[in-house]
């Protein structure tokens, strides 16, 4: 009883603070900085592996889609963290369930049941019309499980020899960075100095339905499954020709080849529909989520399949001792319930039709700096002539809008991606437009003069395993 009281104490301290402190906005063209976010970010360069190159800013608490750093500067997030954060930071919905959970139970591990996790299955399974679900934890973890359960099946039901069955995925395509995901990768980045690679992969460009069905004809009776982003994230916003999905599914059912939906970041609401799937009515056989599934507050993710599919999983052969944790089911039920409650699907097809429009006239000032404008739902990106640029790339234009209150992270070199949380307000996303329109207007011209005219050590996009450079401007 004490420990369930102090909890409460605590958070109701935390709730009087934010509602007492007062945060000022970020001045436009004014870059913030203070002794106290520097320190943090000195600390973490001196303590942590440096895996990541963020952009230079300390998030201290977020609301919706506001973010304060340390110093109470605001910012508008346009990352979303890599669509996580779907429902808007700190949801109340939701961190009602978080705390209510945990002064219950937070862990139990699949070794004996819990009263959240059935729950939890229940309503994933009846929500997305599948039989059975595999909890796991990140989205990587889900990735990998569907590659193991879609070899499972490929030896037990399609009756592949041993040693040789096949996973067909996608140029251009992300899907972690574990080694079973980056043996797909084109990312050099990603795969150099990790070989040697898994074995059991062919690519096929993204998009591309002769591709897919000239792979089949020659290998179908040895591919298990064919892995896919419905619309590619990391690669920028790739959105396939109207037709594709519809087209995949067609030709892994003449095949017998498990269609795999990586869902993770396009899914739950993101594109404009629940999974982008939906965009053309496709049933895939397998569905991985994540991200947004833990609403942002915790790594949930699962693996949907029918019976036939998901029982050749049998017990000892995947697991995960956090993977349906009561907390984590908990939150994700609240996490769904919000996406639905709300209806964020439908809100993010009206705000980023809204917001292409906005990034349309960006263009029409602009045209030799905007390549183009793309997206479907609140999933957007803006991909920039980057030999008009040169030698500004596109982290220098998301400096600058972090300048302007804007945070929004590059993909490559030349691509800004535009994903903010679903509960943003289209007076923000007017924001984010004019900030993106006065950076081009009134700092380009001063960034050329001021960065070194020598090429980025990261110019050659050249691709180890087909030698294209896939991300190249014409």
């Amino acid at each position: 009883m004490a420990s369930k009281k102090s909890l409460q104490c605590f958070l109701d301290g935390i709730r009087r603070a934010r509602n007492v402190r007062r945060f000022s906005a970020v001045a436009e063209g004014s870059a913030p900085s203070s002794e106290s976010s520097q320190h943090i970010i000195n600390l973490e360069y001196k303590c942590s592996a440096h895996n990541y190159h963020p952009i230079p800013v300390v998030f201290s608490e977020a609301k919706g889609s506001s973010i304060w750093d340390p110093e109470g500067n605001k910012y508008i997030d346009f990352l979303a963290a890599y669509s996580a954060v779907n429902q808007g930071h700190c949801h109340p919905k939701i961190m009602k369930a978080l705390v209510e959970q945990s002064e219950k139970l937070t862990l139990s591990s699949r070794a004996f049941y819990n009263d959240k996790f059935p729950v939890f299955a229940e309503r994933l399974t009846s929500m997305f019309g599948y039989d059975m679900v595999l909890p796991m934890n990140t989205g990587a973890e889900g990735v990998e499980t569907a590659l193991k359960l879609a070899r499972k099946w490929g030896y037990l039901k399609k009756n592949i020899p041993r040693d040789e069955a096949i996973i067909v995925s996608c140029c251009g395509c992300f899907h972690g960075r574990t080694l079973g995901a980056i043996s797909m990768s084109c990312d050099n980045e990603a795969t150099r100095g990790f070989w040697p690679l898994l074995p059991g992969n062919l690519k096929v460009d993204f998009g591309d339905v002769a591709a897919l069905e000239k792979i089949f004809e020659e290998k179908g009776d040895q591919i298990a499954g064919f892995l896919f982003e419905p619309i590619q994230g990391e690669a920028g916003v790739i959105i396939p020709p109207d037709g594709y999905l519809s087209a995949v599914r067609e030709l892994c059912s003449k095949y017998n080849v498990l269609m795999i939906a990586d869902e993770i970041q396009s899914g739950l609401a993101r594109s404009g529909r629940i999974l982008a799937c939906d965009w053309e009515n496709v049933r895939p056989d397998v569905v991985i989520l994540g991200k947004a599934l833990g609403g942002g507050v915790l790594p949930v993710s699962a693996v949907l399949a029918d019976k036939d599919v998901m029982l050749c999983i049998q017990p000892g052969e995947h697991g995960s001792t956090f993977g349906g944790n009561p907390l984590a089911s908990a939150v994700a039920i609240a996490s769904l319930d919000v996406i639905i409650d709300e209806k964020l699907a439908e809100r993010s097809a009206e705000l980023g039709e809204k917001l292409r429009h906005q990034l349309l006239k960006v263009q029409q000032k602009f045209p030799n700096l905007i390549k183009e404008v793309r997206g479907k739902g609140l999933f957007n990106a803006v991909e920039l002539n980057s030999k008009a640029l040169f030698p500004v790339t596109a982290y220098d234009i998301c400096l600058k809008l972090k300048e302007r209150g804007i945070l929004a992270k590059p993909t490559h070199e030349s691509i800004v991606r535009l994903t903010p949380p679903l509960s943003i307000t289209l007076d923000e996303l007017q924001q984010a437009s004019k900030a993106l329109h006065d950076v081009f207007e009134l700092d380009l011209s001063k960034m050329k003069k001021e960065k070194p005219d020598t090429p980025s050590h990261t110019c050659s996009n050249v691709c180890d395993r087909c030698q294209r450079n896939l991300y190249a401007s014409p």
